[in-house]
């Protein structure tokens, strides 16, 4: 079974956990996963079957949505409400427009400096682990881009408020929690997160892992399987005929001269295109060489 369903990851399940899951009700050994959510968060989770998961370095670079709980006056190691408390400021009392006020300058194109409990490695080894030891190593900033931070509501009672993010690639919203709480001088931390878009998809289009159980005993979850080429709509498209297909399938680079491309103005050297035939339908990605003229294979869906 090749294609993409999208699950509502729920809370208290890694994102391994909903492919063991998924694997399981599906049937389908070869099943991977886009964007880990930690076991806290909840929300959107494409799940990539069959041939698709070849697909997955190949998926367009697209904006990410969340609606993160932030809670200040508290400062914990995994910069979020699950980890360790090291201070707890009681006394903090931060008024909404002060709160509004200190969001600001996070919009934009910042530098974050990557969580020690994360999966990224030094020197091959991932942070957590050092984490988990009691180790804390030097890490990098990075740039990442954040271009909403929208306040949807703060409780000055309970110094709790909620927010409406959308950002890029790599940014991690433990961290924006925790920079905003040092803004403020009283600590802050992740409370609750759900992820509502990634990947081009949204909550409206996911199902839950309730309904995906309930789908498969009725033998009815393959419905909501979407087409592998879904997310890659943005991309130039070219329709071939049977035998350039077949060429294709084994391997063999076709001319660009004898493909006739959806939109031929302007080719670009190493674009990825998807690629059709009328008898098969998606056959899978190809990469474009100007210099040799030819359109050669990135990815295959159908074999």
């Amino acid at each position: 079974m090749n294609g993409i369903i999208i699950i509502d990851k729920p809370e208290d399940y890694t994102s391994f956990d909903v492919v063991a899951v998924m694997r399981k009700l599906l049937g389908e050994k070869k099943v991977g996963h886009t964007g880990t959510l930690d076991p806290m968060a909840i929300g959107v989770l494409p799940i990539l079957l069959g041939r698709a998961t070849k697909l997955r370095a190949f998926l367009p670079i697209t904006e990410k949505e969340y609606i993160a709980k932030i809670k200040l006056g508290l400062v914990t190691d995994t910069l979020d409400i699950t980890g360790k408390v090291l201070l707890s400021s009681v006394s903090t009392c931060i008024k909404k427009k002060e709160f509004q006020t200190a969001l600001e300058p996070f919009v934009g194109e910042i530098e974050q400096l990557p969580p020690m409990y994360s999966a990224v490695q030094k020197d091959g080894v991932r942070l957590y682990e050092f984490a988990r030891k009691g180790i804390e190593v030097e890490r990098s900033p990075r740039k990442v881009v954040i271009n909403k931070l929208e306040l949807l509501r703060f409780d000055e009672a309970l110094q709790e408020g909620e927010l409406l993010i959308t950002c890029s690639k790599g940014t991690y919203i433990r961290t924006l929690c925790d920079d905003i709480g040092k803004k403020l001088s009283c600590g802050a931390v992740l409370a609750g997160l759900q992820r509502t878009k990634a990947c081009g998809f949204s909550l409206k289009d996911s199902i839950t892992l309730d309904k995906a159980r309930e789908l498969a005993a009725n033998n009815n979850l393959q419905k909501y399987v979407l087409p592998c080429d879904l997310p890659f709509k943005s991309f130039n498209a070219a329709n071939i005929t049977l035998p350039q297909a077949n060429r294709f399938r084994n391997g063999g680079a076709l001319s660009l001269d004898r493909v006739f491309f959806n939109n031929d103005q302007g080719l670009i050297n190493s674009e990825i295109v998807r690629l059709y035939s009328a008898e098969i339908g998606f056959i899978g990605l190809g990469k474009i060489n100007l210099e040799k003229g030819e359109l050669s294979v990135a990815c295959l869906v159908e074999v």
